[in-house]
């Protein structure tokens, strides 16, 4: 908040309150994700990690990468964890069953940096297993893996923002508010810009959308409830749709 309030507030591409519209639904998947389900998350990366360890079959394939200089084992494993999350970003569309519980973040109908943390905890375990697997099955420490994890957080939180930065000639290399709003966008439901921090994934698969201005309208034609709770139970139990209205 004290990074990213002052930013909105300064170069705001919508004119929005800062308790907007949903507000307080966010803010509980922010709360709850911070005291709760991050733990699921990271109980499930140390596994990974220790799983990895013990694969014999592994090693031969981990000393050839560390005899690398550790820019380039940084540049393999950006690429890398890129690739794979742009991938199970897109599947997460077009599978049914991943786009039940990946749809509750596309329900946010504003957009700024705490609407990042709209996200159903198994899509946020799916999405943050994902993304780490090329530095788990490197051998990376659990410690360089959570710098990792914090700095793709509050990449998160920057491409959310209520802001209309598009990052001009840099835009093919770094992920911006102004590629991620489209991913949001009402009418384009979800077809474009599905790369976080590098949209050369998206240039290299054909997603790549930038039309150099802001998005008018976000969310998409489902009527779940916008309240936390539901958001929360009707993915995994769709028959309680009835008594939430």
């Amino acid at each position: 908040m004290i990074m990213f309030a002052p930013l909105e507030h300064v170069f705001a591409a919508k004119r929005q309150p800062f308790f907007r519209k949903e507000w307080l639904t966010d803010f509980a998947f922010h709360l709850f994700q911070t005291l709760l389900w991050t733990k699921l998350t990271l109980f499930s990366i140390e596994w990974l990690h220790h799983s990895f360890n013990a694969f014999i079959w592994i090693m031969p394939v981990r000393n050839l990468f560390s005899e690398q200089n550790l820019f380039l084992q940084i540049l393999w494993i950006v690429f890398l964890s890129d690739f794979l999350i742009y991938w199970g970003h897109r599947l997460s569309h077009q599978i049914p069953f991943l786009w039940n519980f990946h749809k509750i973040h596309h329900t946010a109908v504003a957009l700024d940096w705490l609407a990042a943390f709209r996200e159903h905890p198994f899509d946020n375990i799916y999405t943050r297993v994902i993304v780490n697997l090329p530095a788990l099955a490197m051998g990376f420490s659990l410690d360089a893996v959570a710098g990792y994890v914090i700095f793709r957080g509050l990449w998160g939180n920057f491409i959310h923002s209520n802001t209309p930065f598009g990052l001009g000639p840099f835009k093919y290399i770094l992920g911006s508010p102004r590629l991620h709003h489209w991913h949001h966008d009402f009418d384009k439901n979800s077809r474009c810009n599905f790369a976080n921090l590098m949209p050369v994934m998206d240039v290299m698969f054909g997603t790549f959308y930038d039309p150099g201005k802001m998005p008018e309208k976000y969310g998409i034609d489902d009527s779940i409830s916008h309240r936390y709770l539901p958001q929360i139970l009707l993915p995994v139990f769709p028959f309680l749709r009835k008594f939430f209205r």
